[in-house]
């Protein structure tokens, strides 16, 4: 009993003392970036700057200076945002904010049971775990503003963690040795704390912990494998493009090096012994696709021993070598045992450009001739006005000659072509007739980005003379000593984008990436949030479904209804279109029931096929004499609905008079008639009745329609072979299935599907040489 009262002011002196520590422990944002409470953000963010200038890791080597620079970020994290000010400024606490009342419960229940979490050392409270992810924690604004526009030069590979994630411990040794490894060859690391960036969290669609996702080029992808090193190096590597990286041996070189002119950029060529391309090297050639090409030769391969003998290549050394616009020589080389990231970046960032770039694009003249920031920092820039051809090839070829010896970091040498960019051309040149065909030399300086420059033209037209190279060094000697030598000004307008893709091309590629993505989702998200997309797809489904099956049944009582009268009207028009065959006109308005069919002769020959205008094309029926009455009827009705295509023509062709000219066309279709040989005498008797061509007579091929087998008919014929194999055996006599036996009508039956088929062009093409004369 006398002991309770002495140990009442001990107790009583420890809890003041946990408080104080506790309070001593809890971050005080604005002494740590030294501002008054009062202070406005623009002085907050200017003190954010400071700080983190001088406490960075990277530049301040004092052992502290990491967990230093943590708490700046935190401190700024927290008054940079309002709610999370607030917060602290009303309870001295900024964890009132989202995420923090999770991890502030489980606090405030280990405090009510005296639960001391060091003793079992459980790894759960984020102050105690490891700090390794620390330099890699994104906040909402920091990821948006940042790591997304930074994804189109680099992938990012982030984590999605919390507290009180048995698998997020799990996977920790995995994840921290796979981020040092990929972050030393250019990916980009990130972490994100589900509960304190719980925004960010569910922008990102990560609904679990642990999560982890690729981000490349704004493009979100879940990595759904076991976390182990390979699978994470692969789901890497397998976000890059797949075409970053052409391989190159002794057969390809040339092509590949000589494309500098068509891509206007310069060409890297890796010499390797690995068999695969690195990742460093493709994550290198996707940082720099904007500028470079590349290309990678693996020299242990057989069929490069060529290309290591001609640029002398160390096999045992991995090389690096540029191309500009000479393939025989490279212009810049660098080998390595080890090659490194940082080495890599040195040297490609001096080679970006050609030596005489083309001005494709306005992007591309920002970066060539950048706009004069102060005196000691101009840059101007020699342009070559000229034109494609070979015309104009030895004045760009002794403007190149001149630029590659007078190359200065001060000066850039490009050109343009002037069909083009007229406008850029005409801001320079107007309408002097000396100019006219002929190439011609400025001297540019940019002042401001709103496209005003100074500039200075040479009075002659450059031929690229001797005496042309004398003025153009005399007039740089002059602007060195005296830049108010650029006497004239002018305003230029942006330049068009010479190598972007079409529309219709960028569109494509959009589709496809949506397709892409709403796959994964499907697949891959939360099938809660999906409930309600699905929901209404398959309502939709349904409505469209059940509007079929009432519109199938419609047509079906309205058939069973309809008097006879309609179908005697209906084979009286169709007849009526067998009197009409053989009129010619050039009306291509379709009227209700009739088809204008004519035959092909060798008058109407010329004009039906051989000169028929471009993007038009004749469809012709195969018939004899015997067929032509019932073929043309069935005809007509198959390819009513087709008529309203002004690009469409009908025509027939009588097989007793032109079998010959019709097997000609048949051999370039091998498929459908295998060429005779001698010994084939069944071969003339071969029936082509009902064949359909369709003929383009201005791109020399054709489509081929063949009647369907047989046994695909309902059956009354099922028995007999495919159509060509009934052929030899009726001009035997031995079968029983015979063409008088056969409806002719089903022999065109699919024809209309044949027709949609021809008009999407997904039909196959048999091209000729040249169209056979119709005798």
């Amino acid at each position: 009993a006398d002991m309770a009262p002495r140990r009442r002011p001990l107790l009583l002196l420890l809890v003041l003392l946990a408080a104080a520590l506790r309070a001593a422990a809890q971050l005080d944002p604005y002494a740590v970036l030294g501002v008054r409470r009062g202070c406005s953000q623009a002085d907050i963010k200017k003190a954010y700057k400071r700080l983190a200038r001088e406490w960075h890791p990277d530049k301040n080597k004092d052992p502290g200076a990491e967990d230093k620079f943590i708490q700046i970020s935190k401190a700024y994290e927290i008054l940079s945002n309002e709610e999370k000010r607030a917060n602290f400024d009303r309870y001295g606490d900024a964890g009132e904010s989202q995420g923090y009342s999770q991890h502030r419960q489980f606090h405030h229940f280990h405090e009510g049971f005296y639960f001391d979490e060091s003793f079992f050392h459980f790894p759960f409270n984020s102050e105690r775990r490891d700090t390794s992810d620390e330099k890699y924690l994104l906040h909402f604004s920091h990821y948006v503003n940042e790591i997304v526009p930074d994804s189109f030069k680099k992938p990012y590979l982030i984590k999605i963690t919390s507290d009180w994630c048995f698998s997020c411990i799990h996977i920790e040794p995995v994840w921290k040795e796979v981020a040092q490894e990929l972050e030393v060859l250019g990916v980009g690391i990130g972490v994100v704390h589900a509960g304190y960036e719980r925004r960010l969290a569910h922008h990102l669609g990560a609904h679990s912990t642990p999560s982890i996702l690729g981000l490349i080029n704004g493009k979100i992808t879940f990595f759904h494998k076991a976390v182990i090193r390979e699978n994470l190096r692969q789901f890497v590597e397998n976000l890059l493009p797949g075409n970053l990286v052409e391989k190159v041996t002794d057969k390809n070189y040339i092509r590949f090096l000589s494309n500098w002119k068509k891509e206007n950029k310069p060409h890297v060529l890796l010499f390797d012994h690995m068999p695969l391309v690195p990742l460093l090297y493709k994550l290198t050639a996707f940082a720099y696709r904007d500028y470079l090409s590349f290309g990678y030769v693996y020299v242990g391969l057989r069929g490069t021993e060529e290309l290591s003998s001609q640029y002398n290549i160390n096999v045992y050394t991995p090389t690096m070598m540029v191309f500009k616009e000479q393939i025989d020589k490279p212009a810049d080389v660098v080998q390595a045992r080890d090659m490194k990231k940082q080495l890599i970046d040195d040297f490609l960032s001096q080679n970006k450009f050609l030596m005489a770039a083309r001005l494709t694009s306005q992007k591309l003249f920002q970066e060539l001739c950048p706009v004069k920031k102060s005196h000691r920092q101009r840059k101007h820039c020699v342009v070559l006005l000229t034109r494609e051809g070979d015309k104009f090839s030895e004045a760009y070829e002794a403007f190149l000659t001149f630029a590659v010896a007078n190359t200065k970091d001060s000066l850039r040498f490009v050109h343009i072509y002037n069909d083009r960019q007229p406008e850029f051309a005409d801001a320079f040149l107007g309408d002097d007739e000396k100019y006219q065909g002929k190439s011609a030399v400025v001297i540019l300086e940019r002042r401001n980005d709103a496209g005003r420059v100074a500039y200075k033209t040479l009075e002659e037209a450059w031929q690229g003379s001797r005496e042309d190279n004398f003025i153009l060094l005399d007039l740089l000697d002059q602007l060195r000593t005296d830049p108010s030598f650029l006497s004239s000004d002018a305003v230029l307008t942006d330049l068009n984008d010479e190598l972007a893709p079409m529309f219709l091309i960028r569109w494509f590629y959009s589709t496809l990436d949506y397709i892409s993505d709403c796959w994964d989702s499907l697949f891959h998200s939360n099938w809660r949030e999906m409930m309600p997309l699905l929901s209404l797809l398959f309502s939709a489904l349904f409505i469209l479904f059940g509007t079929v099956i009432v519109q199938a049944f419609s047509d079906s009582s309205d058939a069973r209804d309809s008097p006879p009268a309609e179908k005697e009207e209906t084979t009286t028009k169709a007849e009526k279109n067998d009197t009409s065959f053989s009129k010619e006109s050039n009306s291509r308005v379709p009227k209700k029931g009739f088809v204008e069919v004519t035959e092909l002769t060798d008058i109407n020959y010329n004009s039906n096929l051989v000169r028929l205008r471009p993007g038009h094309m004749n469809v012709v029926l195969i018939l004899s004499n015997a067929t032509k009455t019932s073929l043309l009827q069935k005809f007509a009705l198959e390819v009513y609905t087709f008529t309203g295509s002004s690009s469409l023509h009908f025509s027939f062709l009588n097989l007793n008079k032109h079998r010959e000219w019709l097997e000609y066309l048949l051999e370039f279709a091998q498929d459908a008639a295998p060429i005779p040989n001698q010994y084939d005498k069944h071969f003339l008797e071969r029936d082509y009745t009902g064949y359909v061509l369709a003929l383009n007579g201005h791109k020399k091929y054709f489509c081929l329609f063949k009647p369907p087998r047989l046994g695909d008919e309902g059956g009354t014929l099922g028995a007999c072979e495919d159509y060509e194999s009934s052929l030899h055996t009726e001009a035997r006599g031995k079968s029983s299935c015979s063409p008088g036996s056969r409806s002719l009508k089903n022999k065109l039956h699919k024809l209309s599907f044949w027709m949609e088929r021809l008009l999407e062009g997904s039909l196959q093409r048999f091209y000729i040489p040249s169209w056979p004369a119709l005798d």
